[in-house]
């Protein structure tokens, strides 16, 4: 008799451009054949992990025999191709560097202001229209119609985008299972305050998924968002921000890099000692079976990496991360960086670091 495949999500965390790493982490587990030994039962992103979960769920969703295609395509697309192109790439990124090193005053203007309009426009004249315009871009890689004409999927595996409602201040969580995913949806998860104006909809506004669960993790175990046949045995984070650092930063730039890799990761350990919690009491035999079997429970949720300290504990949520060598070549201004050298050192780093994750979990599981 065959042995059912262990039920897999995975969560993908937001990061800008460093997302490249996502989309080599994701092209390595597809090309080694994830699917023969793993059931794919969910996806969750925020921001650039929202963008790499859809593109990977579509190709699901249109069946492709090769599911990276579309998702390295499109990154192809949002990648400086031009000399043009190069060239602004080059002088967004430097100038920010600078900035952040206090060498060049801050300028505070708001990207829905007429000015910030105008030297956008003027500054981009040159370039591909989808070069600076996400909707377009997303529109070129995506039939939204024929999403929005099939409507909710609850049959393929969930997909959870990440956003953060900004009047209410409320997470919200946009799911392929209750509705079509929407450009809207991406674009709200990936609106970066300062960078891009809030995106408006149906009588609300929201902000980027860094404010939200980056990534959403909790909702991936709850039947209400995933449905009792989708409920993991592991969920997989594709981690962008960096855990520790090797020294107290004190310049600047080198501060400003470290709040945000910490602020990246709040709600992502938030998350974890929530689930790490819950599955204590369940270890504990504190609910009653009945009272469990009303929400699909049958066994001990998942156990997060980083308090999975006993080794008598079964489950896990592991990190898929980058390679130390590369976390310390990075700085915040990488998460702008559009240059196709960037791009490919992450996409590379995350093909290796995918592949000895999958080898070293597949040992674990006996299934080498």
């Amino acid at each position: 008799m065959a042995t059912a495949k262990r039920k897999i999500a995975i969560a993908c965390q937001g990061g800008g451009s460093q997302t490249a790493f996502t989309v080599g982490v994701l092209k390595a587990l597809f090309e080694r054949d994830l699917t023969s030994h793993f059931e794919l039962v969910s996806l969750s992103g925020a921001s650039g992990g929202a963008l790499c979960a859809m593109l990977v769920w579509y190709a699901l969703f249109k069946g492709d025999d090769y599911v990276p295609s579309r998702l390295l395509k499109f990154w192809v697309d949002n990648t400086a191709q031009t000399d043009a192109e190069r060239q602004f790439n080059r002088y967004l990124v430097e100038s920010l560097r600078v900035t952040s090193k206090g060498q060049l005053p801050q300028l505070d203007i708001s990207p829905s202001s007429p000015m910030m309009q105008a030297m956008l426009s003027l500054s981009s004249s040159q370039l591909r229209p989808t070069f600076t315009d996400l909707r377009a871009l997303l529109r070129q890689h995506i039939d939204f119609n024929e999403l929005a004409t099939a409507g909710a999927q609850p049959k393929l595996p969930a997909l959870l985008i990440g956003a953060a409602e900004i009047r209410t201040g409320r997470m919200v969580k946009f799911n392929s299972r209750e509705e079509a995913i929407r450009l809207e949806h991406l674009l709200a998860s990936c609106a970066l305050p300062g960078l891009f104006p809030a995106v408006e909809f149906d009588g609300q506004a929201y902000w980027d998924g860094l404010f939200s669960d980056n990534p959403p993790v909790d909702e991936l175990i709850k039947v209400a968002y995933v449905g009792a046949e989708s409920l993991p045995q592991e969920i997989w984070v594709i981690k962008i921000n960096p855990t520790g650092s090797q020294r107290v930063p004190q310049a600047p730039e080198e501060i400003a890099d470290r709040r945000n890799e910490m602020v990246g990761n709040l709600s992502l350990f938030h998350q974890l000692g929530s689930i790490g919690f819950l599955n204590d009491l369940l270890l504990r035999g504190a609910f009653n079976p009945d009272f469990l079997a009303q929400f699909h429970i049958t066994s001990p949720v998942l156990i997060p990496q980083c308090f999975a300290d006993e080794p008598n504990r079964p489950y896990h949520i592991p990190f898929i991360e980058m390679s130390e060598s590369l976390q310390l070549a990075l700085d915040y201004e990488s998460k702008l960086d559009r240059s196709p050298e960037n791009v490919q050192r992450l996409i590379d780093d995350g093909e290796r670091q995918a592949a000895a994750f999958l080898d070293g979990r597949l040992a674990g599981l006996g299934l080498t």
